[in-house]
């Protein structure tokens, strides 16, 4: 059966996945396509708007890109509207030959440990949302008066959290961070800050500049003890056998911060290696008063990966505050199957699979796909694989068979059960007034948080 003309493809999801996704279905010339994209916020970008940090604005650049597919004919945009409340699954098989779900992995990984619900513990997501002013999380609260605060996890998120509880107030005037949180950071009590990683510098997930611009920060010292940094036997092997340049410059960056002094700036920043959370201590008012840590060391897993394993060595580190941010989760699709263990919806390449068979007409892309890993990039040739994999299948016809393709009919219904939908053209007005907001201030921008406040600038409210 020859592919249908235009192949009629859904993608939910705004972040970046969805947009490599739909750059490569979008700029190919061997079969027409049109394409619907669907965000449960009334605004774009996922990740890039609402989890990277706000003092990192060149990495937000990347929306620009985005925004040259959006603007390519055959592109719609239905933000404010989410899939699953406002319409169904079965209800894109209507109207769609190829449906892509690209909606991130929304959700935290947790600890395990006793103590970790207590007051003043929370997952790093919840807080790297609300500072990002994600609408959801706008009423989320957090006691920054306290002394020292703990990250449990050395990945890049870990990094940003840290970092942004070491800004001074000037740093912050100059990023998009949300009103709120700037005002509450500014106002932060916190004077230490301990960054927590299980396994060694060798093993550590941040990337060189993240852990590098650690070591350049206005109001903090950095300070790593020599003996979290002197590699064990299977750590020094594995370095020296690699040829990643990146790996080697990565543990002597770490290297000179153990060799550095305090300077007197108001806060300090500790990193520590080869140490696991393994209980929250009470405080005896129901808030975290300190974190109880076993000291790791390192064994060969038999498949080329070294694990940490605690050692009867352990300590009591005193801290007020505590942000777990050890991975991002993905949460069911009601309708398609989940790999509980994983956080993902299973696929090969892309096609998702129920009971190990391709589910015909139905993609994954990006975490939701292949779980929380890597940077933004990442998710770039991970998108083009699913996008082929959707060509691959519309060129031989293998597709939903939608009874209602017409795009009038989508937009009919999305109207009916949802009036206060955000298109594209919508989404520039906000664009453009968030960025004039911020001018005054010499700020990149001044976001719009709630749904209210989107729709009032686009006179709905």
């Amino acid at each position: 059966m020859p592919a249908p003309s235009p192949l009629r493809v859904a993608i939910v999801g705004s972040g970046p996945a969805a947009f490599f996704t739909a750059d490569v279905l979008l700029g190919q010339t061997e079969q027409a396509v049109a394409l619907d994209m669907f965000e449960r916020l009334p605004a774009p970008f996922g990740l890039v708007r609402f989890g990277v940090a706000p003092d990192h604005q060149k990495i937000k650049g990347v929306v620009k890109s985005f925004d040259k597919v959006a603007r390519r004919p055959g592109f719609r945009f239905f933000g404010n509207v989410d899939v699953g409340t406002h319409v169904s699954l079965d209800e894109l098989r209507q109207h769609y030959h190829l449906i892509c779900i690209a909606s991130g992995a929304q959700t935290d990984r947790r600890l395990g440990i006793p103590g970790e619900d207590l007051a003043r513990s929370h997952p790093a997501t919840e807080f790297v949302a609300w500072y990002n002013g994600h609408p959801e999380f706008r009423d989320c609260r957090f006691d920054l008066s306290v002394r020292r605060v703990a990250v449990i996890g050395v990945g890049n998120v870990a990094v940003d959290v840290a970092r942004l509880l070491c800004r001074t107030p000037d740093e912050l005037a100059a990023t998009d961070i949300a009103p709120f949180a700037e005002e509450a950071l500014a106002a932060s009590g916190v004077r230490e800050v301990y960054l927590i990683g299980r396994r060694g510098p060798v093993q550590a997930a941040f990337t060189n500049p993240e852990v590098r611009e650690l070591g350049d920060l206005a109001g903090a010292d950095v300070c790593v003890a020599p003996r979290d940094v002197a590699l064990d036997a299977l750590s020094r092997a594995a370095l020296e056998q690699s040829d990643d340049r990146t790996l080697r410059k990565k543990v002597e960056i770490l290297e000179e911060f153990a060799q550095r002094t305090r300077t007197g700036k108001p806060r300090l920043l500790t990193l520590r290696f080869l140490a696991s959370p393994v209980e929250l201590l009470d405080d005896g008012a129901g808030g975290v008063g300190a974190l109880r840590l076993a000291r790791n060391r390192l064994e060969d897993d038999g498949r080329g990966r070294l694990r940490a394993v605690a050692t009867d060595e352990s300590e009591e580190l005193p801290v007020d505050m505590v942000f777990r941010s050890v991975g991002y989760r993905g949460v069911p699709m009601p309708g398609l199957p989940f790999d509980e263990k994983g956080g993902v919806i299973p696929n090969d390449g892309g096609r998702v699979l129920d009971a190990g068979a391709p589910l015909r007409g139905i993609y994954v892309s990006g975490w939701i796909k292949r779980g929380p890993s890597g940077v933004i990039g990442t998710n770039k040739p991970d998108g083009a694989e699913t996008a082929a994999a959707m060509l691959a299948d519309g060129a031989r016809g293998e597709t939903l068979e939608p009874a209602a393709p017409d795009p009038a009919a989508v937009d009919a219904l999305v109207r009916a059960r949802q009036p206060d939908a955000v298109t594209y053209d919508d989404w520039r007005r906000v664009d453009a007034e968030e960025v004039a907001r911020g001018k005054p201030a010499g700020r990149p921008r001044v976001k719009c948080i709630t749904v209210d406040e989107v729709l009032g600038v686009l006179a709905r409210r």
